[in-house]
Order: C-alpha cells, then structure tokens, then sequence
C-alpha cells in the first residue's frame, strides 16, 4: 500500500463563495504544485464543473474525484465522493430535484460559473447552491452508494455547518465510516470531547475556496492503488 498525498474538499468558480480564480484548470495545476496527487471537486450542492477539472487533471496528470459537498436539511455539510463522472452527475441531478431553488444574487453571494475544460464559461447555475436540501443526513450514506459513491461529514470540528456542531455528535444510524477535520484540528483533543470518531477513518482537506489555501501541504493517505474505486474504498472504511 502506498500514500498519496490527497486533498478530498475543494471548491471551484461554480461555488458562489469560490474565487473566481478557483478555474478548474487553475485549481488542477496548483495542487501539483502543492504536491498533491489526489484531489476531489466539491461544489456546494452541485457536481456540473466536474467534468472540466477531471478534463484538465488528465491533461496534468492530477486524478480528479467528482463530487460534491452537500448541505443536509439539518444545515450540516457532507462531502459526497463517486467513482465515476456519470454517477455524480445522476446525483446532482437528484440532489437539484431535492433542494429549494431560490435565485442567486451574484452581487450578494457570488458568481456560480460553469466552465469547460478549457475554462471557457459555457453557463451559470441561477439558483442560489448556498442552501440546506431535503435531504436529512441519516439519507447520504446509502443514498451516495446507490449512485456509486461514498461520503463523510466535512470539518466536524467547525462551529457551524458540521454534523457534530448541528446534532451534537456523529449519529451512528448515519453509518460514516470516515470523518473529515480541518487541517489544523487537534485531533487528540478533538476525539477526547467526540469519543465516537475514534473508530473512523480522518481524513484532513483544505476546504479551499481560493488558490492560496489549496497552495498548502497536503496530507497523505495510504490506498491499495491510485484510483478513483480505492478513494471510495477508503471512504467506506475498507482497508
């Protein structure tokens, strides 16, 4: 088993808090530079720029995961990861039938651009992504693996749009397997206080919105190949 170095959270232009710097093949590029081997596209609510930042990982050399960090009806964030393009996007498809569809106010919230992977833009999402769904998170588990993905709740240490700081603690109906804290979590102390992650997988991510977060070191996590199956192995505490 080898380690790759990983980055599981990172937000492009179609995020409406995501820089408009944050171009699928700007983002590619500077993860190589940040020594990353591994990265997942996590838009809010949404996978649509997936296809242009696993077209320019290709052209890079950079594997790109699809997926999506999803906001539950709760208003807890969970990152949904699949194995393939056409997965994620049969569950962005059901997560947009599945979420209020408010306009956005650029002017307010942001841009939310779609881009090819040139980083031409080819659209704009009109409905503001920054919104809980209705989708409870006791769903996400066996819903992301009817689509052939896998998913853990993101930055359980924050204070807000997390799993822990929205009910308290991991539910274990939920059946995570995995759990994501911020880059710089004391995890020791962290578990003191949430007895229940001990027995998860940790994955640590950037959670970037701009290029100059994601430039940081990322961590590394040991897989039985280099693929996009073995990432959602992971995630489903395999191996």
């Amino acid at each position: 088993m080898n380690r790759y170095p990983y980055d599981f959270h990172v937000h492009s232009c179609l995020s409406p808090c995501g820089d408009n710097d944050m171009t699928p093949n700007n983002l590619v590029q500077m993860a190589l530079l940040s020594g990353c081997e591994i990265l997942a596209l996590t838009d809010h609510n949404t996978c649509r720029n997936a296809p242009a930042a696993m077209e320019a990982g290709e052209r890079y050399g950079l594997l790109v995961v699809p997926g999506m960090e999803l906001c539950t009806s709760e208003e807890a964030h969970v990152v949904c990861l699949f194995e393939t393009l056409e997965g994620a996007l049969a569950f962005d498809r059901y997560v947009y039938d599945h979420m209020p569809h408010v306009p956005n106010r650029p002017e307010i919230f942001g841009d939310q651009k779609i881009l090819d992977g040139e980083d031409r833009q080819v659209g704009e999402e009109e409905n503001l992504l920054l919104v809980s769904s209705f989708i409870s998170v006791d769903q996400v588990v066996p819903l992301t693996a009817e689509y052939g993905g896998a998913a853990f709740p993101a930055h359980v240490n924050k204070d807000s749009y997390s799993v822990i700081a929205s009910l308290g603690a991991l539910p274990p109906e939920a059946g995570f397997a995995a759990a994501e804290v911020t880059r710089d979590c004391d995890l020791e102390a962290f578990t003191a206080l949430h007895p229940e992650l001990a027995g998860l997988r940790i994955f640590r991510s950037s959670d970037s919105h701009y290029l100059e977060t994601l430039a940081g070191e990322p961590w590394t996590l040991g897989l039985a190949e280099k693929s996009r199956s073995a990432v959602i192995d992971a995630v489903r505490g395999k191996y």
